[in-house]
């Protein structure tokens, strides 16, 4: 009997444990979440473009091309579109060459310049290679399993981080740190969604691609800043025809001239409310 009680506490005890730990991770993420400066919505005159993985993260990749080079050529477009087409707007690139950045630097990025706006792009991947079409996400509770395989794939980077436990608050993408996600709820979530259904209705309408549309998962960049924020994923390496299409100038001007027509769209909402 007593070798039966000392096995049963054997097992509950490492569940405590992770149990114990899950706690104070989330103690930890809801004070500094409580910290958050009020949000600014009223007008959008700073917007942070981030362009996804580069450096010695490459990220995902095809036949012709790595993520990397594709989130910073569409990147640079959006930004130059709407530097040429809306005055009096700020833009702020992450990076404008091919550098590593970790998540909590982009963040950072766009939480010292007290961006309105944050739009960080991706290209996606999956092993059936005949998946195709453009989704974005905002920062929320992951609905299937195939939004929490993208939001692990594209956190995996903190890994490459020294201190990435510390820097990232405790969360080290393991399932456990997920848990994390469902005791908070974002202050820009309303505004986030409401510029993520704009871009895929663009994607859709004026670009002519396939929606797969709008969606919430667990992203560490979007978890650490402060203002409304999408990850857009612009489509898939993995598959020939859509990496054909991504590859090509008009292909990038497509998706770039989407983003941007979003972008005055969710500006024009934003600022005629007052």
């Amino acid at each position: 009997m007593h070798k039966v009680i000392a096995n049963t506490l054997n097992i509950v005890r490492p569940v405590r444990n992770i149990g114990l730990t899950v706690l104070l991770l989330a103690i930890t993420l809801l004070n500094s979440s409580s910290t958050l400066p009020p949000t600014r919505e009223s007008k959008v005159d700073v917007v942070v473009i981030d362009a996804g993985h580069g450096g010695h993260d490459n990220g995902t990749h095809g036949k012709l091309l790595k993520e990397k080079d594709l989130a910073l050529k569409i990147a640079l477009k959006v930004g130059e579109y709407i530097e040429k087409n809306v005055p009096g707007v700020k833009v702020i690139y992450t990076r404008k060459d091919d550098r590593y950045l970790a998540l909590d630097e982009r963040a950072a990025i766009a939480n010292k310049n007290k961006a309105d706006l944050f739009i960080c792009i991706h290209a996606n991947a999956n092993p059936n290679v005949k998946a195709f079409g453009t989704e974005t996400f905002v920062m929320g509770l992951h609905k299937d399993e195939g939004n929490l395989e993208i939001a692990k794939r594209e956190n995996s980077v903190i890994l490459m981080d020294e201190n990435y436990e510390e820097r990232y608050e405790g969360f080290n993408n393991s399932p456990e740190s997920y848990i994390l996600f469902t005791l908070t709820q974002s202050a820009y979530q309303e505004n986030s969604l409401k510029f993520a259904s704009k871009i895929e209705s663009q994607f859709k309408i004026k670009a002519g691609r396939t929606s797969r549309g709008v969606k919430q998962a667990g992203f560490v960049v979007l978890w650490q800043t402060t203002m409304p924020s999408v990850l857009i994923e612009t489509g898939f390496l993995t598959n020939s025809t859509e990496e054909k299409f991504l590859s090509g100038d008009e292909g990038q001007e497509l998706i770039a001239s989407g983003i941007y027509r979003a972008f005055k769209e969710y500006k024009s909402d934003v600022e005629s409310i007052n």
